[in-house]
């Protein structure tokens, strides 16, 4: 018996029991539909936990941090919270093996542009303002960037307006939520418009109010600079990083402004080191460690989160594996049955020659093919159930002001997963009925009424 004739007989065994055939597959297609959209949930949401962190730009990047920074609202956010400051000491203080802690100053910078893989290093400046616009006015944190942010991260997409022309140009740029509190019916009339932004400037015994004027170059989607804690300013102005450099030589930010002695070279709260590819953050923040920083990466905050993804889908994989184990059953019962129905036919088969393999793969054969139309049905199944949800859901969302996104993603590696699950589930569930019809004793099989 040729492989051909194999696959013939199997599939007319199914066409001649057509409605137990397609009960058996709805069962199969129930289960793993009910295991696609479980696992795609899982996927969906974390696409959208790491899309927001990749569309940040943050993969790339390394926070440097100088010592004596605890309760600085922009340190705090540059370590991940106060677990990230744990271990600080006073700047200047002595280290754990007793040499003085390193300085955060130009130097120190310099140092750090010459490790391997590093790409760029630039300052963190976060200096508290109050930007005044009209009738608008509120506290806010001048935050600086680089030129090389341009197309970056939260720069990839203006929602109105552009970028900075140079490094030293009176611009600035806000968040589309700042500029709907400006003006709600007309965000994108805000860009040409001049801001003043007033800080206080250590100029003599007294801190002095110094005013400048901005104009708004662009409006952004969100704001890569806000400081997410109680009782810190409620947004924040990009402005180049020139610029941020020429404000924060002489902005009063905290104590240290007045007893810094001005002999002595300038030293930053915080930097940020670029690298030249995300796979080298981890090698590059291991080295700025070892120099005797303080550092922080994103994969620092994302590792727990990563584990904790990977147990929601083996939890997710399990409660969908349930329905396809009943429908497995299922096919345990069709092939039983399909067996008590052509018991003759099998002592036929084997009286003239078929051997008990010939009979054992024409039932898994059969088992496969349930599989196989199981897991497409099922797939789309999945998939529709899916985009319907996500649909309602983010209706619900947009209602509430939120920002839509994917909840269920169902991308090709999971709906080839899905299938070869299926088709194996399938023959591990058709195997025992394949065995139990290969061992029939040909004569009690001719005599079966």
């Amino acid at each position: 018996m040729t492989f051909k004739d194999t696959v013939g007989l199997a599939l007319r065994n199914l066409k001649q029991a057509k409605l137990r055939t397609a009960l058996t597959t709805l069962g199969v297609s129930i289960g793993i539909a009910s295991l696609a959209g479980m696992v795609s949930l899982g996927v969906g949401l974390q696409d959208q936990v790491v899309g927001r962190f990749l569309q940040s730009g943050v993969f790339d990047s390394v926070t440097v941090m100088a010592p004596g920074l605890l309760g600085a609202p922009g340190a705090l956010i540059a370590s991940g919270g106060r677990d990230g400051l744990r271990g600080l000491r006073g700047r200047g203080q002595p280290s754990e093996n007793g040499t003085p802690a390193p300085k955060l100053d130009d130097a120190g910078l310099k140092k750090i542009s010459s490790l391997e893989n590093v790409r760029e290093v630039y300052p963190i400046f976060r200096i508290p303002v109050e930007m005044t616009l009209g009738d608008f006015s509120r506290p806010m944190t001048v935050t600086g960037v680089p030129m090389s942010s341009k197309s970056e991260g939260a720069f990839q997409t203006f929602s109105y307006g552009r970028f900075f022309s140079s490094e030293s140009d009176r611009a600035c740029l806000l968040s589309l939520n700042i500029a709907k509190q400006i003006t709600e019916k007309d965000p994108g009339s805000l860009v040409g418009k001049t801001a003043t932004l007033a800080y206080a400037a250590s100029r003599g015994l007294q801190p002095e109010r110094v005013n400048l004027e901005c104009r708004i170059a662009g409006i952004v989607e969100r704001d890569p600079g806000a400081l997410p804690i109680p009782g810190a300013p409620g947004g924040s102005v990009i402005i180049p990083l020139g610029f941020a450099k020429s404000i924060d030589a002489e902005a009063v930010t905290g104590v240290e402004s007045f007893l810094r002695d001005p002999s002595q070279p300038k030293s930053y709260n915080a930097v940020t080191v670029k690298v030249n590819q995300a796979k080298h953050t981890q090698e590059v923040e291991d080295r700025i460690k070892q120099m005797g920083y303080t550092s922080f990466s994103i994969n620092d905050a994302l590792r727990g989160a990563k584990n904790a993804f990977i147990f929601l889908d083996i939890l997710l994989s399990l409660v969908g594996s349930i329905a396809l184990a009943v429908s497995s059953l299922g096919i345990v019962n069709t092939m039983v049955m399909s067996i008590l129905e052509r018991t003759r036919e099998i002592g036929i088969m084997k009286a003239i020659g078929a051997s008990d393999e010939h009979i054992r793969r024409i039932f898994l054969i059969e088992a496969s093919v349930i599989g196989i139309l199981g897991g497409f049905v099922g797939v789309v199944i999945g998939w529709t159930v899916g985009r319907v949800i996500n649909f309602g859901a983010n209706v619900y969302i947009q209602t509430q002001g939120g920002t839509p996104g994917t909840l269920f993603s169902l991308p090709l590696w999971l709906v080839g997963s899905s299938i070869a699950f299926s088709v194996v589930v399938s023959l591990i569930a058709g195997s025992y009925p394949a065995q139990r019809a290969s061992r029939l004793d040909p004569i009690q099989a001719l005599r079966h009424d």
